[in-house]
């Protein structure tokens, strides 16, 4: 054990900033938003704008190298990389948008597009593993934080679209050439390291739940104004006071640090142990002479020697220690432990849990990034309001998936994906409901739909941390996000696009080799076929995720026997 410096940050500090970054980085939901303008005025037809979601899907999944680098760099680093890709990816879709500059090529265009949506691995992998590693024994309650709040990032961005850029695509695509990396550059101080929290109890529970309940009001708050604004035209002035009051609503996480700085907490009655950060030990003139030196691990292989002089570690702040790289093990890891990337692809499991993952989300984000063709197909011209559904209810997947999967592998120490099969079996009613072709079920499939996507994403990175460890999760969780684009291109270019596309040209009479001119269909059988497949492929998908719970029952019974998280002391693969 290493002796911290006094005055260390607490974590809650940098979990607020994440919020707000996560909520930016959510920019590759506003597809929908923009779409219909690089059909309309850039003349494409439905295939080739499928392809450019393609393109949203690939840059905003693919986070291979943003996985590696946030273990080489700082997360300040990190982030501003992720702040420049979003300037110069969106900058080109606006110069095309408004015809600044005339004739970009198609490829100019679907490069730009993976390069601004790549900012968004940067940005989520930096405050995602940053958290994780700072909240190690809360890591099913943090994810769901912040990739709920990741969700609702939709539905604020309508809400500007609607209230501040009354509906321009290219005022939209400004906004994110601009507003993106300012917001990056001016919180990124605040997203660091801290020292980890080891501690469960009321105190720190009681600050999840209110982060927990203030998203909740926020997402009330942001599907209520966004349905209002949309059937009651407001004055600009109502628009405006609607925007203050959804940002004072995101500033809400912020404050619990204020709170603990204001009200310090007795270490003694908050019944926390004195190695913990959650709450900052200092008076009114600095350290406390009573209090002993706050203790972290080793964050090195050379203090490992200083290490092994004290008594010996905790069961946490050994998986603290080996997480950062202080403990070497020489033998191969067991499930529940560290893996390097090249380590895990080369298990079952890892395969059995992208696959899942890759057929709940990746078929999921096929009716994302077609949402707005969907409605026009089936009589509804506005995708305002479907968009923000869909993100209230995958906010509401996201927060609902880590407090009940936490909940439940601590208590009856269920797997994680037993609720991939739950939401793959729902999934298959929504696409169902969605085939039948009437206005009437498309609001209550998209919602159904937006909750099981949003479940599926946080239990994916929950689990991944638990079976394949902390210390390379950024590459590992990156890995698995791959499952989206890789649906997106087969179920959405290659399925939904040439599906559209062909009832199209059926219906205006037209020889399918002509349907580069622009072309809209209208109508359930638009979709219908495409919808039936995403079905029938979530049965299989159910099917793999109960064969992925009964071979990692036994590894969560180790590592949650108890009620707690333990370190693992090995598991058979």
């Amino acid at each position: 054990m290493v002796t911290l410096k006094a005055g260390t940050r607490p974590p809650w500090v940098g979990l607020g900033a994440a919020i707000w970054v996560v909520i930016a980085s959510g920019n590759g939901y506003n597809f929908p938003l923009y779409s219909h303008s690089l059909k309309s005025v850039l003349g494409f037809n439905q295939r080739q704008l499928t392809m450019l979601g393609v393109a949203n899907d690939i840059g905003e999944n693919v986070g291979i190298l943003p996985g590696i680098v946030c273990n080489i760099v700082p997360p300040w680093i990190v982030l501003s990389i992720g702040a420049f890709a979003c300037f110069f990816g969106y900058a080109v879709l606006w110069l095309a948008v408004t015809r600044t500059v005339e004739s970009l090529p198609y490829w100019s265009l679907w490069l730009a597009l993976c390069i601004a949506t790549n900012s968004s691995a940067w940005m989520n992998t930096a405050v995602l593993v940053t958290n994780m590693r700072n909240f190690p024994v809360s890591r099913g309650t943090v994810a769901g934080i912040i990739k709920g709040y990741g969700g609702l990032s939709a539905a604020v961005y309508t809400e500007i679209y609607i209230g501040l850029l009354h509906y321009s695509s290219s005022k939209l695509l400004m906004f994110l050439v601009l507003g993106v990396p300012i917001l990056c550059f001016l919180v990124m101080g605040l997203v660091r390291p801290c020292t980890p929290s080891s501690w469960e109890g009321t105190v720190e529970q009681g600050h999840f739940t209110f982060i927990q309940a203030a998203s909740i009001v926020l997402g009330i708050y942001l599907l209520g104004t966004t349905i209002l604004e949309t059937v009651f035209p407001l004055s600009e002035s109502s628009s405006y006071g609607i925007v203050i009051v959804m940002v004072l609503l995101l500033m809400a996480p912020l404050a619990i640090p204020l709170k603990m700085t204001l009200c310090r907490l007795n270490p003694r009655q908050s019944g926390q142990a004195v190695g913990s950060a959650s709450d900052g030990l200092v008076d009114g003139e600095g350290i406390s002479e009573k209090t002993e030196p706050l203790l972290i691990p080793c964050s090195s292989a050379k203090d490992l020697g200083s290490c092994h002089e004290n008594e010996g570690l905790s069961e946490v702040d050994m998986l603290l220690a080996e997480g950062e790289g202080a403990v070497r093990k020489k033998r191969r890891p067991k499930r529940g432990e560290d893996f390097k990337l090249r380590e895990a692809i080369v298990k079952a499991d890892f395969w059995l849990l992208f696959s899942v993952y890759f057929v709940g989300v990746g078929s999921g984000v096929t009716v994302l990034n077609n949402l707005a063709q969907i409605g026009i197909a089936l009589g509804v011209h506005d995708a305002t309001i479907l968009l923000s559904l869909f993100s209230f209810f995958n906010f509401a997947g996201r927060l609902g998936g880590g407090v009940i999967s936490e909940h439940f592998v601590r208590s009856k120490m269920l797997p994680r994906t037993a609720w991939f099969t739950c939401t793959q079996v729902i999934m298959i009613i929504a696409y169902l409901l969605f085939a039948s072709g009437s206005e009437g079920t498309l609001y209550a499939a998209t919602a159904l739909l937006g909750l099981c996507y949003g479940v599926q994403f946080v239990i994916m990175i929950s689990t991944a941390s638990e079976l394949f460890g902390l210390q390379n999760f950024g590459s590992i969780f990156n890995f698995m996000c791959l499952g989206n684009p890789l649906g997106a291109f087969l179920f959405s270019s290659l399925l939904a696009g040439y599906i559209y596309d062909h009832e199209a040209a059926k219906q205006q009479g037209l020889n399918l080799l002509l349907s580069s001119e622009q072309s809209s269909c209208l109508g359930p059988s638009c979709f219908r076929v495409t919808f039936l497949v995403l079905a029938c492929v979530c049965g299989v998908g159910s099917i793999l995720s109960i064969v992925l719970t009964i071979r990692i029952k036994p590894v969560y019974q180790m590592l949650y026997s108890g009620g707690s998280f333990r370190h693992p002391q090995g598991s058979d693969h």
